[in-house]
């Protein structure tokens, strides 16, 4: 048990897949994520984590399902396969009790952990110049003064952003995003092209559009600085929690 709290502590975030589904797709294809928390560490391999949620709807995962767990520790993100063994409910919070079936591994694929977050952010469709340029890996420069949308970003990893908007953009085009993050205490402006996975309409706001986007071509140096900016804020918010 030292072992195991020494990786993860109570609160932090995990991230849960279908073993099955995450183990045949690829980093591209968009597979259901489910986010939970460690609620408490019972022994070496059983853990008691947070049911899932949608909105204010409980997700009831099945007992005896397999899912492959990523941690966010305070140390970096860790993965390990974990069998959902029983459900309950325990001082008003629903629980899915765990035991874990693999190791936990140090996971380098830190890319693809999502951060909530409420951003401001500028959309267009690319030209089709842009678009011609991009095709043929020619060098680009995105032309300036063109109307932009606003929308909100919802959650931003290393990878991709989902955000909301009442523009739809079509599933498979690319489009140019916009929007600021702090790097070293100062403002930055990030702009990124990105390919449009999925657009669904809100089924509580007609009219409002969730899309969730991948990073096109991505310069590693720009990945690493957001990937860093997700570290920081989830640090500043763990420890902003255990003050309260």
């Amino acid at each position: 048990m030292a072992m195991l709290s020494n990786i993860i502590s109570l609160g932090d975030k995990i991230e849960m897949q279908e073993m099955e589904r995450s183990i045949v797709a690829t980093p591209d294809q968009q597979k259901k994520v489910y986010n939970s928390t460690v609620y408490d560490i019972l022994s070496e391999d059983t853990l008691e984590i947070t049911m899932p949620m949608e909105q204010t709807k409980l997700i009831l995962l099945p007992v005896d399902q397999e899912y492959d767990l990523v941690f966010y520790g305070a140390t970096g993100l860790y993965q390990c396969f974990a069998r959902i063994v029983d459900r309950y409910r325990t001082n008003n919070v629903y629980i899915l009790r765990v035991e874990l079936t693999s190791n936990l591994r140090k996971y380098q694929r830190r890319e693809y952990y999502r951060f909530a977050c409420a951003l401001e952010m500028c959309s267009r469709n690319l030209e089709e110049e842009e678009l011609q340029a991009i095709e043929e890996k020619a060098p680009y420069i995105l032309q300036p003064g063109l109307p932009l949308r606003r929308s909100v970003i919802v959650d931003i990893s290393g990878g991709g952003l989902r955000f909301m908007s009442v523009q739809r953009y079509e599933p498979g085009s690319l489009i140019y995003c916009s929007y600021y993050l702090v790097k070293d205490g100062q403002r930055k402006q990030y702009e990124v092209i990105g390919r449009v996975l999925a657009a669904n309409e809100l089924q509580n706001r007609p009219g409002t559009f969730e899309h969730r986007v991948q990073y096109h071509d991505m310069d590693t140096n720009v990945r690493e600085e957001i990937i860093r900016f997700i570290f920081e804020e989830e640090r500043k918010s763990r420890k902003k929690d255990r003050l309260n």
